[in-house]
């Protein structure tokens, strides 16, 4: 008899990480997205600050996003150091995506709680995302750099002076998903002190 918990081992030890490249560009209810992103208010924060902020983009919203992050990638790079492949993918994988969901960190006002603990709110925040999402059998990808953590992205969403944005988090399915990884021994990394 399968158990809760051996359903819970094996979403676990099956999600994986699909490039948007790989997605097929069908889309996602929005009913499913807003049940991966009412997981994500469940996650643990210290105080309860409940520092995630999310955008959500899909539809015509990608192609915003798209031209926007493409835009800046041609504007902030040097022109020796542009590359117009990756300029293109900018512009195109984003659109293979039923939705990407942008990872926002609300900074509490008072700060009383230390940023890395808010920061570490949010992965786990995400982390629920991925396995609702795996769970629905959608494929995910947290992905960050290039614009991710400039000033110009922070105005575009509209994100305050401390605020941040940590990546986004592409949502589509794949009739190619990825299905393999690999992980060293967990009795490799870990110290036991009796």
């Amino acid at each position: 008899m399968v158990t809760f918990i051996d359903r819970l081992n094996h979403l676990i030890h099956s999600r994986r990480s699909t490039k948007p490249r790989l997605f097929n560009g069908n889309k996602i209810d929005d009913q499913v997205i807003w049940q991966i992103l009412e997981n994500a208010n469940w996650a643990p924060n210290h105080g309860l600050t409940q520092p995630w902020q999310y955008k959500v983009f899909t539809s015509s919203g990608l192609e915003k996003l798209a031209e926007f992050q493409a835009n800046l990638y041609q504007k902030l790079t040097d022109e020796a150091e542009f590359k117009p492949e990756k300029y293109n993918r900018m512009k195109t994988n984003i659109l293979k995506s039923s939705h990407v969901i942008v990872i926002c960190l609300e900074r509490q006002r008072s700060e009383k709680i230390p940023e890395i603990e808010e920061i570490e709110a949010v992965a786990c925040s995400v982390q629920n995302m991925a396995l609702t999402a795996a769970a629905y059998e959608i494929c995910s990808f947290w992905g960050s750099g290039g614009v991710t953590y400039t000033d110009e992205l922070k105005t575009f969403l509209g994100l305050g002076e401390k605020d941040k944005c940590l990546g986004y988090l592409y949502l589509g399915y794949s009739d190619n998903p990825t299905t393999k990884s690999r992980r060293d021994r967990i009795q490799d990394k870990v110290e036991w002190i009796d």
